[in-house]
C-alpha cells in the first residue's frame, strides 16, 4: 500500500561523542528531550511518530505545513532552553511512502533522511516540494541552498535551509584570505532552455576552473565546493565569505544550434564592485576559444603574471572532436553521482569519445578513472582486469597530454593499489605541480602517502585538500584526514575529523571503518561497536582478511595498527 506522506527524520548531532563523554548523562538529557520537547510537539501537531533509531527519529505527517511548523517548534525551543545539550538535525520531505505495517519505507523516507544529513546543527533542510507546498503560510524565512547530490538518489535534490539568516554558519570562523589572489567559479546557469543541457553548462564552469587552477598565482576553490550552491540564491558575499575568497564568478550559458553564447561577470567581494562583466558569443566549434577569452579575462584583470608553462596549459586548447569532447561532459555528469549504474552510463561515453578521438587525453584519463572506480568499489566482475585497463587509458592520457593533472592524478592511483608506492606518489606529486588548487589531486596524494607508510606527510595534504574544498559535501575528504591522524595516533583528532564526515555524509562507509578503530583505540566500546555495525551495514561481508588482502598498504605496521582498531570494534576475522 502507497500514501504521499509529509516525513520528518531528525538526527541527535554529535551523538557518539556525547555518549563518549557521558553515557548516562547523555542518555538521560535525550530521554528528557523527548519527553518535554519532541513527543508533545509531534503529537500536538498530529504527527505518527514511526519509529525510534537510537540517536535519530523518522515521524509521519498528514500534513506539510504541520510537519514543518513541528520541526520550527522543536528547533526553537531547544535554542530558547540554551542548556540542552540535545541539538537535532531536521529534514523534512513530502513524497510516495510505502506502508508495511507500522513501519513506512520508500523514496520519500530516504529523501527525508539525506535532508536531515544536510542541515546545519539546530538547523532544518526541506525539499523543494515542501517549500512549494507551504508557500507563504508559515512565519519562517528558508533560504535557498541549491541543488545537492546525495547517495542513493538519481536525481540532485534541490534544498532549502532553515534558519535563512545562517546563523549556524555565522558561529564559524571566517576563513582567512589565501596571500595570493582567491577565486571561485559559481555554477554558470543553464540558459537553454532545455534541462537536458545542464550538463553543457556545467562541463563550461568545470573548464574555467580547471584552466584558472593551473595558475600558481591563484588560489582557486574547488568545482566542488562551488556546485554546492547550483541553482540557488546565496548572494555572492555569502559565497566569499563562507569559501573564503576575495573573488567570485558567475554567468550563465545559451546554447542553440551550433551557437553559444556566455555571460560572465567577475566580482571583488571586498569592495562589493564588478570588476567586469563581457558577454562572449561564438559558434559552438568555437567553445575552447570562449572559454580561453574569459580566463584571459580574469587573469588580466587580477594582474596575476603567468610563466609561459602556464600559458600553454591553461590557454590555447586544441579543438580536434567537438562531439567527442561533448561525451566527456556527459560523461563526466554521469560520473559524479558515484553509483555502480552511473560509472557504467559514464564508461560508455567515454569510450564512445575515444571512438570518434583516439587521440583525446581526457576521454582516456576519464574513463580510467571510472575504470579505477569500478574495480576498487568492486563493482566489476574482474577487479583486477579492469584496474589494468585503467592503467592503459591512464598511460595514453599521460602520454598524449603530459600537461593534464587529472591523468597523472588517476595514473598515481592505480598504482597505489597496485602497490607501486614510489610511482604513485611522485605521479601525485606531478599532477599537483602542473594544477596547484587541484583539490581531488591534494586529497589524492594524501592517500598515496597514507598507503606508503608517510602518514605525518599526508595530514598536509589532507588539509590543503578541504582549505580548496571548504564545502565539500562528500566526508571522503574528512576520512582521508582522520586515517592520517589515526595512523599518527592523534586520537582525539581523528574522531572529531571523522565525526564532521559522519555529519556531511553518513552512509560513506569508510568514516565508519575508521570511526570504528579509532573509538576501540581509545576504549570507548560502545561506540565503537555502533560505527563497527553500521560499516558492516553499508559493506556487506567485510572481514578482517578480506581488508588485509586488498588494502595497499606498504607498511605492515599501519595496516596492522588499522585491523587492530577494528578487531577491538568486533569486525569479524
Amino acid at each position: 500500500m502507497r500514501r504521499l506522506a509529509a516525513i520528518l527524520a531528525a538526527d541527535v548531532v554529535g551523538y557518539s561523542r556525547l555518549m563518549g563523554e557521558d553515557e548516562a548523562g547523555t542518555l538521560a538529557a535525550l530521554q528528557a528531550h523527548r519527553a518535554e520537547i519532541f513527543d508533545p510537539v509531534i503529537a500536538e501537531r498530529g504527527g505518527r511518530l514511526v519509529k525510534l533509531m537510537g540517536d535519530g527519529a523518522l515521524v509521519e505527517f498528514p500534513s506539510v505545513v504541520e510537519a514543518v511548523e513541528a520541526a520550527l517548534a522543536i528547533q526553537r525551543q531547544v535554542e530558547a532552553a540554551r542548556d540542552s545539550r540535545i541539538r537535532l538535525r531536521i529534514g523534512i520531505n513530502l513524497g510516495d511512502v510505502i506502508i508495511d505495517g507500522d513501519d513506512i519505507y520508500g523514496d520519500g523516507v530516504n529523501v527525508a533522511a539525506r535532508l536531515e544529513a544536510l542541515a546545519e546543527p539546530g538547523g532544518i533542510c526541506i525539499a523543494s516540494i515542501v517549500h512549494e507546498s507551504i508557500g507563504n503560510r508559515i512565519e519562517a524565512e528558508f533560504a535557498d541552498a541549491g541543488e545537492h547530490q546525495v547517495k542513493g538518489i538519481d536525481r540532485p535534490i534541490h534544498v532549502w535551509r532553515w534558519p535563512a539568516t545562517g546563523a549556524a554558519l555565522a558561529e564559524k570562523a571566517p576563513l582567512a584570505l589565501p596571500e595570493i589572489p582567491s577565486i571561485a567559479i559559481l555554477p554558470f546557469d543553464n540558459m537553454s532552455g532545455d534541462p537536458e543541457q545542464e550538463y553543457f553548462s556545467d562541463g563550461i564552469t568545470d573548464d574555467i576552473a580547471t584552466d584558472l587552477s593551473k595558475v600558481s598565482g591563484l588560489f582557486v576553490i574547488a568545482r566542488n565546493a562551488t556546485f554546492a550552491y547550483k541553482g540557488g540564491a546565496a548572494d555572492w558575499k555569502q559565497v566569499a565569505r563562507e569559501l573564503g575568497v576575495r573573488y567570485v564568478l558567475e554567468g550563465s550559458v545559451r546554447r542553440a544550434g551550433g551557437k553559444v553564447r556566455i555571460n560572465a561577470q567577475l566580482i571583488d567581494a571586498n569592495s562589493a564592485s564588478h570588476l567586469w562583466a563581457e558577454r562572449f558569443d561564438g559558434d559552438w566549434k568555437d567553445i575552447f576559444a570562449l572559454q580561453d577569452q574569459i580566463t584571459e579575462s580574469i587573469v588580466t584583470t587580477l594582474a596575476v603574471t603567468l610563466t609561459r608553462a602556464e600559458q600553454d596549459r591553461a590557454m590555447h586548447k586544441e579543438v580536434r572532436n567537438l562531439q567527442a569532447y561533448d561525451y566527456v561532459l556527459r560523461g563526466t555528469a554521469y560520473h559524479t553521482r558515484m553509483t555502480k549504474r552511473d560509472n557504467v552510463k559514464a564508461m560508455e561515453l567515454f569510450a564512445r569519445a575515444i571512438e570518434l578521438d583516439p587521440d583525446d587525453a581526457p576521454a582516456h584519463a576519464s574513463l580510467a578513472w571510472a575504470l579505477t572506480h569500478e574495480a576498487n568499489h568492486e563493482w566489476s566482475a574482474d577487479p583486477k582486469a579492469s584496474l589494468e585497463l585503467a592503467l592503459e587509458h591512464a598511460r595514453r592520457a599521460v602520454f598524449l597530454d603530459a600537461g593534464l593533472a587529472k591523468a597523472h592524478m588517476v595514473l598515481g592511483d592505480i598504482y597505489c593499489w597496485m602497490k607501486r608506492h614510489k610511482q604513485a606518489v611522485a605521479e601525485g606529486h606531478r599532477a599537483i605541480a602542473l594544477d596547484p588548487s587541484y583539490a581531488d589531486g591534494h586529497m589524492a596524494l594524501a592517500y598515496f602517502l597514507i598507503t606508503s607508510g608517510q602518514a605525518e606527510e599526508a595530514i598536509g595534504e589532507a588539509q590543503t585538500a578541504l582549505r580548496f574544498n571548504p564545502v565539500y559535501a562528500i566526508g571522503l575528504y574528512y576520512e582521508m584526514l582522520g586515517k592520517a591522524l589515526y595512523l599518527t595516533k592523534q586520537y582525539e583528532a581523528a574522531m572529531a575529523v571523522l565525526e564532521q564526515g559522519v555529519s556531511r555524509d553518513p552512509d560513506e562507509y569508510g568514516l565508519h571503518q575508521w570511526l570504528a578503530a579509532t573509538y576501540a583505540q581509545v576504549g570507548q566500546m560502545d561506540d565503537a561497536r555502533t560505527h563497527a555495525k553500521e560499516y558492516l551495514r553499508l559493506y556487506p561481508g567485510v572481514s578482517l582478511r578480506h581488508l588485509a588482502k586488498i588494502l595497499p598498504y606498504k607498511s605492515k605496521l599501519d595496516l596492522d595498527h588499522l585491523l587492530d582498531g577494528l578487531r577491538k570494534a568486533g569486525l569479524p576475522e
